[in-house]
Parts: C-alpha cells; sequence; structure tokens
C-alpha cells in the first residue's frame, strides 16, 4: 500500500476467492449471521467512510439473514457476498475483552482512583462541516477564551485537572486496573457488598493513543513471558513509579457512563464474543463481515466488525473480542496473529467499484476520480 493512503478506496481493492471455497465453519457461521443481523439497520443508513459501499448495497443482504434456516447461515454467505482483499490483505490482529476491577460508587479507604464521565466542558469537532477535503476526521479539545485548543491529557487528569468539570462515576482501587479498562473501552465495576456496576465508553480526550507494551518492549523492561497483558500488568504493579510514568506516556484518556445490558461497540449494537471485531472503518465498513485466515486457530473465523478503538488504525488491523471472564482475558491478553483477512461485500460491489474506475465517478456518485 502507498504510504498515506487514508481509505480502501484509495489502498486499493482486489477480488478475493469464492466464499464458498473458504473454511467457514457453520456453527460460526451462525453466530456471525446473528451479529450481521443486528448490524443491518446502521448499514443501510450510515454512510461508508471506506469509499467502498452504500446503504443500497446491503439491502438484498439484510432482507434475505431473518429468513435464514438453521444449518444454512454458510451457504447464506456464499450467496450474497464476495470476497476482496484491501491493499496486500496482510493481517495483524489483537484481543480484547470487558475486564472486571474492583471499584465503589462512593470515595473510600482503598478506593481513590476517580471513574471519569464525560466532562462539561469536552468538544467535538467534524471537520468535515468545514470543508469537504476533511470529511470523517473529528477532532476533540476545549475552548479557552477565543482559542480552541487540545483537551488535558492523561498527567494533568490524573493530577486533578478535571476538578469540577467532570462527574465522577465511581471511585477504582488500582490505577493499573482502570488504565487497562479504558484500553478495552469497557467493562465491569465489582462493588465492595459484591454487586456489579456496568460502564461503557462515553468519549474520549482527543489525544493520540500511544501503546505502552511497545514502549515497555523497546527499553528492555519485559523479560521472557511477560509481554502479554497479564505480563505488563504484574511489570507496572511490581514497579509503581515507573509504571506511573510509563501509562501517563500514553496521553489518551477515556470517559465512560453507566450502563445496563452487553457492552455495547462502536456501530451502536451489543458486542459479542468470538464474533465482533473492532477495525479502523477507513478499510472496513462497520457492520461488514470480515474471514480472518491467522496463524492462531482461535483467530481464524468469520468475524464480524462492530467496533473501533483508538490503536485500532489502518488496513486489515482488527482487535477481536472475547467477551467476559478469566478464559476472555487469558485469549485477548495474549492475542497476537498474523494472516490474511478476507473483506465479504455484498455481491456486485466490485463490479460497481470498477466500473466507477473506468468511469471517472466516485462510489457516491460524485465526478472525480476516487481509485
Amino acid at each position: 500500500m502507498a504510504a498515506g493512503t487514508a481509505t480502501a478506496a484509495s489502498a486499493g481493492v482486489i477480488a478475493g476467492p469464492p466464499v464458498y471455497t473458504l473454511p467457514i465453519d457453520e456453527a460460526a457461521a451462525a453466530r456471525a449471521l446473528v451479529a450481521f443481523q443486528a448490524s443491518c439497520p446502521s448499514l443501510l443508513r450510515r454512510t461508508d467512510v471506506s469509499g467502498l459501499t452504500r446503504g443500497s448495497d446491503w439491502a438484498a443482504a439484510c432482507g434475505a439473514a431473518p429468513g435464514v434456516r438453521r444449518g444454512e447461515a454458510r451457504a447464506f454467505f456464499a450467496e450474497y457476498f464476495e470476497t476482496a482483499q484491501v491493499g496486500d490483505g496482510k493481517a495483524f490482529a489483537t484481543g480484547y475483552y470487558e475486564p472486571e476491577i474492583r471499584a465503589a460508587r462512593e470515595r473510600r479507604r482503598g478506593y481513590d482512583v476517580p471513574i471519569y464521565a464525560r466532562p462539561t466542558d469536552l468538544v467535538d469537532v467534524d471537520l468535515g462541516q468545514f470543508s469537504d477535503t476533511l470529511k470523517g476526521k473529528k477532532i476533540r479539545g476545549r475552548v479557552d477564551g477565543r482559542s480552541f485548543i487540545p483537551y488535558d491529557d492523561r498527567t494533568a487528569i490524573e493530577t486533578g485537572s478535571l476538578a469540577g468539570r467532570a462527574p465522577i462515576l465511581a471511585w477504582a482501587a488500582d490505577p493499573v486496573e482502570l488504565f487497562f479498562l479504558q484500553i478495552q473501552g469497557s467493562g465491569r465495576l465489582r462493588l465492595p457488598d459484591g454487586s456489579v456496576m456496568r460502564i461503557g465508553y462515553d468519549n474520549q480526550n482527543g489525544r493520540d493513543y500511544t501503546g505502552i507494551g511497545t514502549l515497555m518492549k523497546k527499553r528492555g523492561l519485559l523479560g521472557p513471558g511477560q509481554t502479554s497483558l497479564q505480563g505488563m500488568s504484574q511489570w507496572l504493579h511490581d514497579h509503581p513509579d515507573q509504571g506511573r510514568d510509563i501509562m501517563r506516556e500514553n496521553k489518551s484518556y477515556v470517559f465512560f457512563h453507566e450502563q445496563s445490558g452487553s457492552p455495547m461497540g462502536a456501530l451502536g449494537v451489543a458486542v459479542t464474543g468470538g464474533v465482533s471485531v473492532a477495525a479502523d472503518p477507513h478499510f472496513i465498513p462497520l457492520g461488514a463481515p470480515v474471514l480472518l485466515s491467522m496463524d492462531r486457530a482461535d483467530a481464524s473465523r468469520l468475524w464480524i466488525a462492530q467496533d473501533t478503538g483508538g490503536a485500532i488504525k489502518g488496513a486489515n488491523r482488527v482487535d477481536t473480542f472475547w467477551g467476559a471472564g478469566p478464559d476472555a482475558e487469558a485469549i485477548a491478553g495474549g492475542m497476537t496473529a498474523r494472516g490474511t483477512a478476507f473483506l465479504l461485500l455484498p455481491t456486485g460491489t466490485l463490479q460497481r467499484l470498477a466500473g466507477a474506475r473506468v468511469s471517472g465517478e466516485r462510489p457516491d456518485g460524485n465526478a472525480s476520480p476516487q481509485f
């Protein structure tokens, strides 16, 4: 892929093998079908910033999905979809899960790390409203006098800058646990009385995400067997002062809201363990099926793109969701897989895109080449 490519359309898309030739398990296809149906309302109405599909492209598949009988999910995907590879198709997958951490609704001894809701002065700006060339790009910040400035970074927030500017949902017992919950984007708070409070992603401070695992590896802080989430967490606990400073190198900070029910993804539907993935919507349409063929068997299956993530950027970069509990934590924490991604698009999409390229039209019908 050429440097600077911003969407799947500009990265280049080539046809893949027929869906029926791919190793799709019927049980996995059935689970993916349920998630795909839940995604259909958004697929039909949202603008696909990848440049690949239009809402009408998904109408036939979404219309047929509710009528698929037991044992015919694999046949459904083979009939209504064709495969495509974005760029070179080389995929990299990590994992995330719904963590559970110790917290209390009120500040008390042993619970003194604030879990913030969205600050009252955090402003989202859709740059596409100001220029067509910035369509799909957003920034966050706050107003200071007559200027719009970057929002407080992690260091400022953790040293008290949000006092009086952001509601506090609860108080965590452990700053490391909260740090990793922010990376996961949602989770469960185990309260002192044994009850559970669920919180979900509300917003983020607009600062760039920095993966501390990469920093720790480059600095030689992690030995063999320590490169998983669990290994990093242990090192941060064992070196609290250094750990605090390293965590603050990730200037990104996530705000939450209390929620009921299953964790929600960026598509606005509940994410499902072993079925949902987070992806970059500029390269994979949110709601689209994706088949991963990886060097790890547990990651090699049919997934549905239903979420996004601050570190999930670029073509064929996905974050697999594994649900909640110790098994989910173990799989997600150690998930690193490489292989090939096949994007499933509605049948006829590639032909339409090829026609648009020849005629000089954009996928949205305007007269300007985009391929």
